[in-house]
């Protein structure tokens, strides 16, 4: 989306980081190498969490973020939107 994103993500490491330190840890390496200073600040200061305790809700959610560009009008289908795709798949056990 030109104005948002949207990232899954997994504690990668324990003990757990507050989400907060990570969000602002991923904005400033972001900011850092944003190609357009004139831009800056990229960011808002705050970011909206919700968090998934299952299966279920991790597809609701992944097919909502999927189908953002089309309801915004900027593609016809999801599958044509050239900005998504997963680094690394997140598994439920």
């Amino acid at each position: 989306m030109p104005d948002h994103l949207h990232l899954f993500c997994v504690p990668g490491e324990l003990p757990v980081r507050a989400l907060g330190q990570w969000v602002r840890y991923w904005k400033t390496l972001v900011s850092r190498r944003w190609p357009w200073p004139a831009e800056q600040p990229v960011w808002q200061l705050d970011f909206w969490d919700t968090q998934m305790r299952d299966h279920h809700r991790y597809d609701e959610k992944w097919s909502y973020v999927r189908m953002n560009p089309v309801r915004a009008g900027l593609v016809g289908a999801a599958e044509d939107w050239p900005f998504q795709g997963e680094l690394n798949g997140l598994s439920w056990h």
